[in-house]
């Protein structure tokens, strides 16, 4: 099942990454995250295309579980960032603090996040939330 559930992320990597829209890919990562839940990841995906689809309620609770289960990947907290920007829930600087301390001391992560930004933008180009934290963030 795992080998299956790895492909099934691969292949849904790589149809958003060859264009496809979030609302085509949010059912797949669905499938990822029932069926393997501790996979962080999943939840991290799940979470940036639920916000790139304007569901921020529901990214919200994925972000939230995506940074429950990797606490160190910056992705995962900038999704968190941008779901409780758009949910007007409070704890966003503390978010935000925790990407530059982990950016700090993993400047290599640095560039997936610009780029991860600079595709977000791309598809949703009046992204407010985004450009908010892209400039807090200084990337």
């Amino acid at each position: 099942m795992a080998s299956t559930n790895e492909n099934l992320f691969e292949t849904a990597m790589a149809r958003y990454q060859s264009g496809a829209e979030a609302s085509e890919l949010i059912e797949d990562f669905k499938t990822i995250t029932a069926t393997t839940p501790n996979q962080a990841a999943g939840w991290t995906c799940l979470a940036w295309l639920q916000l790139l689809n304007a569901q921020p309620d529901e990214a919200l609770r994925s972000a939230r579980t995506a940074v429950k289960l990797n606490a160190q990947d910056p992705q995962a907290r900038i999704n968190l960032s941008l779901a409780l920007l758009e949910t007007n829930s409070k704890g966003v600087r503390d978010q935000i603090d925790m990407v530059q301390k982990i950016l700090a001391v993993a400047p290599e992560f640095a560039k997936d996040l610009k780029d991860s930004i600079a595709d977000g933008l791309l598809r949703r180009p009046n992204w407010h939330a985004l450009k908010k934290v892209k400039a807090w963030l200084e990337l």
